[in-house]
């Protein structure tokens, strides 16, 4: 373990996570109340590794004001990809932070520590120029697939025969869960494997690795039980909070009983969790399923359920929030109504129907009270509602929504 230095690609947007990756990037969206990435560190680090790389790109500075140069005591080497061309392009600009084997983790992805264990054990114990983290799940279509082949001479689970982007067919693959180990030679191979879409892809690369199967030795892949959450869409960030919720996974921010002031007739309905200096005022109702930044306020009657709200949110009184995410800075008026789901959701010209989203609100949000939001609505940065408006539909950036 201690010979492999860890690489956390960090650089991309996640644009299909707008309007909320308008100003940060998608390692920093929450996981209930923390990055994404910093989860990914504390894995990391957890399984022993002292050596992270972080590549930085889209609104790096995000990313480096929050961490600085360390985090739990371990140093954190910044570098830069100012051009977001592919994963396998954000690793090579790694390439001189980095000594020998190396361990590369997608930090906009919840790992835990399970799979970065089991990549390790089986990397340390085979002679492969690439090890990958894989899963079972009954689905793998929009993410990475990978085909696994028995081989008896590995002590993985198999050699990797191929690799493909979005599976469209019903062959028996295994999900890419973004954990890999190297050797030193992956930055030879990215350098000779030919771009796409003028796009330096990691997979590319892996697979080019594949094909060269007698020359560099078996590429192989471990099968894994451990926890992997990927938010694809703002609402999928529900998801991932109850998925940690569900499993039990500690949140080291710190819960109703610590720093937040909860007033004696607030009901805290678990799970939940409340980050430093929230307030919860009389007679408001928070969770289950709930999870709110630092200093969120929650007014008089409340009321809160399966709902992430990030930091510097106000919820005014007697307001009622389902199934809602929100970005920073969030002003929800009071007597305001977010229904929850199910409700259609409008990207672009895709319709996802049914979703379980009462409404995202991006960053500085703010309305005016008695306010209704229709089950899947989408409102941009900094828009404004006012007061006794209905609003549904996808509301675009810094604009003013009249009653």
């Amino acid at each position: 373990m201690e010979s492999l230095s860890a690489v956390v690609l960090a650089a991309g947007e996640g644009k299909r996570l707008r309007p909320l990756t308008r100003n940060r990037p998608k390692p920093m969206l929450p996981a209930a109340t923390r990055p994404i990435i910093e989860r990914v560190f504390d894995e990391l680090i957890d399984a022993g590794i002292t050596d992270i790389t972080v590549v930085v790109g889209y609104c790096r500075d995000r990313v480096q004001s929050h961490f600085g140069p360390t985090y739990r005591n371990v140093a954190l080497t910044y570098v830069g990809q100012d051009k977001q061309l592919g994963s396998g392009h954000a690793l090579a600009a790694a390439q001189s932070a980095v000594d020998g084997p190396l361990l590369v983790v997608n930090g906009d992805q919840i790992v835990d520590r399970e799979i970065i264990d089991d990549v390790v054990r089986a990397h340390e114990s085979a002679t492969a120029p690439a090890t990958l983290g894989l899963l079972r799940r009954e689905t793998v279509s929009g993410y990475g697939g990978v085909l696994l082949e028995p081989d008896a001479g590995l002590p993985a689970d198999g050699r990797i025969v191929e690799l493909v982007e979005r599976p469209r067919d019903d062959r028996n693959y295994r999900l890419n869960a973004g954990v890999y180990a190297f050797e030193p030679t992956i930055f030879e191979t990215i350098d000779e494997t030919i771009p796409r879409a003028g796009e330096h892809s990691l997979t590319d690369a892996i697979s080019h690795l594949v094909e060269e199967d007698d020359a560099a030795g078996p590429v192989q892949g471990v099968e894994s039980d451990g926890l992997w959450v990927d938010a694809t869409y703002p609402w999928d960030l529900l998801r991932v909070a109850s998925e940690l919720f569900d499993r039990d996974v500690p949140d080291r921010t710190t819960t109703a009983d610590d720093l937040a002031s909860v007033h004696e007739t607030a009901v805290v309905r678990e799970p939940v969790v409340v980050g430093d200096n929230c307030e919860i005022g009389p007679g408001a109702v928070v969770g289950p399923y709930t999870c709110l930044g630092e200093n969120v306020t929650v007014g008089t009657n409340a009321v809160i359920e399966r709902s992430v709200l990030d930091s510097q949110t106000r919820v005014r009184p007697n307001a009622t929030v389902l199934e809602c995410v929100t970005g920073q800075g969030v002003e929800i008026g009071a007597g305001t109504t977010i229904g929850g789901g199910p409700g259609d959701v409008r990207v672009g010209d895709r319709v996802f129907e049914d979703e379980d989203l009462g409404a995202l609100l991006a960053d500085r949000v703010s309305d005016g009270g008695d306010v209704t939001y229709v089950p899947g609505t989408i409102v941009g940065t900094a828009a404004e509602v006012s007061a006794g408006a209905t609003v549904r539909g996808t509301v675009p950036a810094q604009t003013e929504v009249r009653s």
